[in-house]
């Protein structure tokens, strides 16, 4: 399959959770788009986890992409002025982040690389990961959902027994849901069900 001639940007927050399935949508991404821009929030860039360390997580960022990872306000600013994206990918998108995101807040790599992008009038394509999404980061989802050039991957309950609040998107569905954007479509169903 010959890739699309779409710059996208794929920034990755904490969710740290969600990381293997975010890093195959980044693969998925990197194959069907020509240009891949690999972006992480400064708690991602410097946090190990039992799911990872930083280091490696990033070094394979920038394997997948052929390009360094842009890992700071200062470096994601210029995303704006240089109309560097078609299209960004919040993958996975935390609760915290979607509060900065409904709030304009851009004190992180990826809530700068946000702003920068949307001030261009370019779709925004938020996948979430939170485990109070139908709590707390409810009011945030819902505020994203009526803003213009905002758009997600469909998300559902991931363990509605044991984690009740909790929201994640489907991570296999995210180049099609980028596709709908640069379309100006949400992909449906928004929400989705889980086995």
């Amino acid at each position: 399959m010959e890739k699309q001639p779409i710059k996208v940007g794929f920034a990755l927050c904490g969710s740290f959770c969600t990381h293997d399935k975010a890093m195959e949508a980044l693969e998925q991404a990197a194959a069907r788009y020509e240009a891949v821009y690999p972006i992480v929030s400064e708690r991602c860039a410097d946090t190990d986890t039992r799911f990872g360390a930083a280091h490696d997580r990033m070094r394979e960022m920038e394997r997948i992409c052929g390009r360094r990872v842009i890992d700071s306000v200062v470096k994601a600013e210029p995303i704006g002025p240089q109309k560097l994206l078609d299209v960004l990918v919040i993958c996975p998108c935390t609760g915290n982040t979607l509060a900065k995101l409904a709030c304009g807040v851009t004190d992180s790599a990826v809530t700068m690389a946000a702003k920068a992008h949307l001030r261009n009038g370019r779709p925004l394509v938020i996948a979430p990961s939170t485990n109070d999404g139908l709590s707390a980061s409810a009011k945030n989802i819902g505020v994203l959902l009526d803003k213009k050039q905002v758009f997600f991957v469909p998300f559902g309950q991931d363990d509605p027994w044991k984690k009740p609040t909790s929201l994640v998107a489907d991570f296999s569905r995210v180049c099609d849901a980028v596709d709908a954007a640069l379309e100006g479509k949400q992909l449906q169903p928004v929400l989705v069900g889980r086995d």
